[in-house]
């Protein structure tokens, strides 16, 4: 395959947002640009250290909902200019929104409708010259080589080392079929020209480099760390396998990505990175790694091996930003808005993709772990049995079958991304004795803190909950208290006459 085997064709696309004009951000840079407008970015000129501090001041100031993403720019140890921008999405829709080309001001489940849009077109990249390509203006080679310039940091006490984290995507190419597959893994600092990269069982850069072993040839891999996030997005779900994730990252910025050659692999990297590292995986190489503070608020499995990068380039912009995504319990996780927006619009394409009708909308619930935990779907239930089948394809669709261990079917009249009226429905909907299944060794992480001792953790378990009226008596089931659609647009008319602040609130069930 030729250095242009990166994507199938794309469909023909509709009239989207992107279509009309309104693209995504060009880059980080651009992007911080736009959420720096509307108060979502803070700078922090105080020197600030890379062992523990700037993960504690991160935990820290994002407890509250909507806490700004922060950049600090003065950091001990590392060269005048560079810096780190911590948790970019955290839990704002809004930047998540500007990161994709759409409007600020869209609740959970519209941007969810939208984002799975954009998943359904994707676009191709595109080669672009390497000479002139913003990631390519500083080089450096061979015994140049000195990853410790960058900060990286120990986000937590007992962290292994110092961390590239999360925020980061790691490109390598399918010995077989020639695409370029993008995942985001963490990444620890061994020394000034090796990187430590660990990745759970099953994922596919895993896969790709098991398969050049076994064959006994070196594994090429690209360390993208500084990025915009709609290649964090993309780089973070789990797409078909026979695709690459710059096609949906394209579909999501309304255009092509632009990718320039290597000069150290055959691989290729984005021309508008702020960091890119080229290096190899030999045979058999591997070195000591973790623990690391991860996505389920715990360590994750005790210090083992690990896939060992060598480092032969590095190329990265004039003041470099190092993107950093702190792994951590709700509201502080950076993956778990994250999750909630693109891992949900991931298995409602799913669903739709199988054919199963009167999905109303998918919520991976964003304090479950990270929005790994647990996956709502709410549905018009149509037939015997709709329920139960919807839950178990949600429970092991490409894009929801990692790691998720509660699944929870709702009714219609039910908004998915409200947690208290799923908790109402499962308290009122759900006969336990009844309505709650298990499926057993199924695809989990060695991340898992309830699997012991840890060689277990491979493999998990799931519970499908149906949270639905129970269908064979679904019209002698009690009648539910809503409003009636005519009172509510009268009331949310007159919501500021009555003195009452904000927008009135949408309610997802009224009586027609």
């Amino acid at each position: 395959m030729d250095d242009m085997s990166v994507a199938p064709t794309s469909a023909a696309r509709p009239p989207t947002a992107a279509s009309r004009g309104a693209t995504g951000p060009r880059d980080l840079r651009d992007w911080m640009t736009r959420i720096e407008a509307i108060g979502q970015l803070k700078r922090i000129t105080a020197q600030v250290t890379r062992d523990e501090e700037m993960g504690a001041i991160t935990y820290m100031a994002h407890q509250t909902i909507d806490a700004p993403a922060l950049l600090f720019e003065n950091i001990k140890g590392s060269p005048r200019g560079f810096r780190a921008l911590w948790n970019p999405l955290g839990s704002s829709v809004d930047r998540f929104a500007l990161a994709i080309g759409e409007p600020t001001g869209l609740g959970a489940m519209e941007l969810i409708e939208r984002c799975k849009t954009k998943f359904q077109y994707p676009i191709p990249p595109v080669i672009v010259e390497g000479e002139g390509a913003a990631v390519n203006e500083n080089h450096l080679r061979d015994d140049k080589v000195d990853i410790r310039v960058f900060p990286a940091a120990r986000h937590w006490p007992r962290d292994g080392g110092e961390y590239i984290g999360t925020c980061d995507a790691i490109i390598t190419r399918d010995p077989d079929g020639g695409w370029l597959n993008v995942g985001t893994y963490r990444q620890m600092v061994q020394g000034k020209s090796e990187v430590g990269l660990y990745l759970s069982p099953g994922k596919d850069a895993r896969l790709h480099i098991e398969r050049y072993w076994s064959r006994d040839e070196p594994c090429e891999v690209v360390c993208c760390w500084g990025i915009d996030p709609a290649l964090f997005i993309a780089a973070s779900q789990t797409f078909p396998k026979t695709t690459s994730e710059f096609d949906f990252v394209g579909g999501m910025l309304g255009r092509p990505v632009e990718l320039v050659k290597g000069e150290a692999t055959s691989l290729l990297y984005p021309a508008n990175a702020e960091i890119v590292v080229e290096g190899v995986i030999a045979p058999d190489s591997q070195k000591l790694e973790g623990p690391f503070g991860e996505f389920t608020g715990y360590y994750g499995r005790p210090e083992d091996l690990a896939f060992l990068v060598q480092v032969k380039a590095v190329h990265h912009r004039d003041n470099p930003i190092l993107t950093h995504a702190l792994m951590a319990d709700y509201p502080a996780n950076e993956c778990a808005l994250l999750y909630a927006v693109a891992r949900s619009a991931r298995v409602w394409n799913d669903l739709d993709r199988v054919g199963v009708p009167g999905i109303k909308g998918v919520y991976a619930h964003p304090a479950a772990a990270g929005g790994f935990g647990m996956t709502i779907v709410a549905l018009e239930q149509r037939y015997a049995g709709h329920a139960p089948q919807a839950l178990a394809l949600a429970a092991q669709t490409p894009g929801g079958a990692y790691y998720s261990k509660w699944i929870v079917a709702v009714d219609e009249d039910v908004d998915p991304s409200n947690i208290n009226q799923v908790l109402w429905a499962m308290a009122t909907r759900c006969n336990p004795v009844e309505d709650i299944d298990i499926l057993r060794q199924t695809w989990s992480t060695w991340l898992d803190p309830t699997q012991n001792p840890p060689e277990e953790r491979p493999y998990g378990s799931k519970a499908l909950i149906n949270a639905c009226m129970e269908h064979r008596h679904i019209k002698q089931f009690s009648k539910r208290t809503k409003l009636r659609r005519s009172m509510y647009e009268s009331v949310a008319a007159r919501w500021s006459e009555l003195g009452l602040e904000g927008a009135p609130p949408r309610l997802w069930a009224l009586e027609d």
